[in-house]
């Protein structure tokens, strides 16, 4: 809701006008207020809310006489009736779900059916993983039963066995971007045999190339590449050879195999060019931006400085034509990767405050969007600042430690 937003934002702006008015700088406060500078850094911008212990540290710190502490407590107050309330609208939401399948389960078709898991693949690109979590499994549920019980014209059921697969596929993203990959495993094994049901090689080849970004994410490159060699056996005319490359590619950077990385690109590029539209959009298509963020991501890990500024340059790229894509291609959670690809593009040529400038705007989301791929990486490009060439670098310890801070 924007109300959470606003309250905290007024806090937020009320203690950077005490800090400014107090003359004390970030590192000042440090010590009274137990917090690092990178942790007041994100309070003062809007992106963590403090505790009311810390609130009432800066307070006295500040010499705001009750002033801040009385904000808190009342900011904290609204956004608590603000999550009671969502929290009532959600449970609201499925309680009407749930009547309106107890009271006519068959109400809608099976084309119906599966233009709902459809669209859910394309809100799953602006979502957070969690209530993505719950639609998924509440669709698959209901092609599942259909099936059990027979509930469709015999030539339905391929489309059922579709609709529960690419409800499979929904789930496991949302477990791996929860940063479980042992339940994104399970769920793309499902979404497998599902495929295999409806006798469908475009789902087939997407979900092996789910289940090779599940073992890049365990960093086993070799079951990685192992599964996109099988997917490219069901690669038919859509994004799916393009999305497979892409994803070799990166198993071949994170290698260190520069030479095979770069070629698998360009292939991937060639395969654009034949690439007809897939049969559905958003979580199961892969856009040219989506292209772009792969190449940013494989290049980062590469040694060479063209690498890198080819790296930097690509990311931009997705980035600007993410801004500019309708929902059904636009990834906001590949988006805010993009900005963490930049940032170690430029971290690793030395680009200390251009790194943080990218990244920046990514370790202030709130925590339903800090999906476990951003945890990660952000944690990688804070590893980077302890690099020894940064030893002696006061910007590279304010760096360090904002980004540990929003942790």
């Amino acid at each position: 809701m924007a109300g959470s937003s606003r309250v905290q934002a007024a806090f937020a702006h009320l203690f950077k006008e005490m800090r400014e008015r107090s003359g004390l700088s970030y590192r000042d406060l440090e010590r009274p207020t137990l917090a690092s500078r990178g942790w007041i850094n994100n309070v003062a911008s809007g992106a963590r809310w403090p505790d009311r212990s810390w609130a009432s540290r800066a307070d006295d710190a500040l010499n705001s006489g009750g002033l801040l502490l009385a904000a808190w407590d009342r900011a904290n107050i609204e956004r608590e009736v603000e999550k009671r309330t969502r929290s009532l609208l959600l449970v609201s939401v499925k309680d009407s779900g749930d009547i309106l399948a107890a009271t006519n389960p068959d109400a809608v078709d099976v084309d119906g059916l599966g233009e709902r898991v459809a669209s859910l693949g394309v809100a799953y690109l602006s979502s957070p993983a969690t209530p993505m979590l719950s639609q998924g499994l509440q669709l698959r549920q209901e092609a599942i039963r259909r099936i059990k019980e027979g509930a469709a014209r015999p030539h339905e059921f391929k489309d059922l066995y579709l609709a529960a697969g690419r409800a499979s596929g929904v789930l496991s993203y949302a477990a791996l971007d929860l940063g479980e990959p042992d339940a994104a495993t399970t769920h793309a094994r499902t979404a497998w045999r599902l495929a295999d049901l409806a006798d469908d090689d475009e789902q087939r080849a997407w979900v092996r190339g789910t289940e090779s970004l599940i073992a890049r994410f365990r960093k086993d490159y070799a079951l990685a590449t192992s599964l996109i060699t099988d997917g490219l056996k069901y690669a038919g005319p859509g994004t799916s050879v393009v999305r497979l490359l892409c994803g070799a590619a990166q198993c071949a950077a994170n290698s260190g195999d520069s030479e095979m990385a770069q070629h698998l690109l360009g292939r991937a590029l060639d395969a654009r060019d034949d690439a007809t539209p897939d049969t559905v959009n958003g979580l199961f298509s892969f856009s040219y931006a989506k292209q772009l963020y792969y190449a940013g991501s494989s290049l980062i890990w590469l040694p060479d400085e063209p690498a890198l500024r080819k790296a930097e340059q690509d990311s931009g790229r997705a980035i600007e034509l993410w801004e500019q894509e309708g929902e059904q291609f636009r990834s906001f959670d590949d988006e805010a990767l993009a900005h963490v690809y930049m940032a170690t593009a430029r971290l690793k040529l030395g680009e200390i405050e251009g790194a943080m400038d990218a990244v920046r705007p990514i370790i202030e989301l709130p925590d339903d969007r800090q999906i476990s791929w951003i945890r990660k990486r952000v944690g990688e490009l804070s590893l980077l600042l302890d690099d020894e060439r940064f030893k002696h670098s006061t910007v590279a310890a304010d760096a360090r430690e904002e980004l540990r801070g929003a942790g």
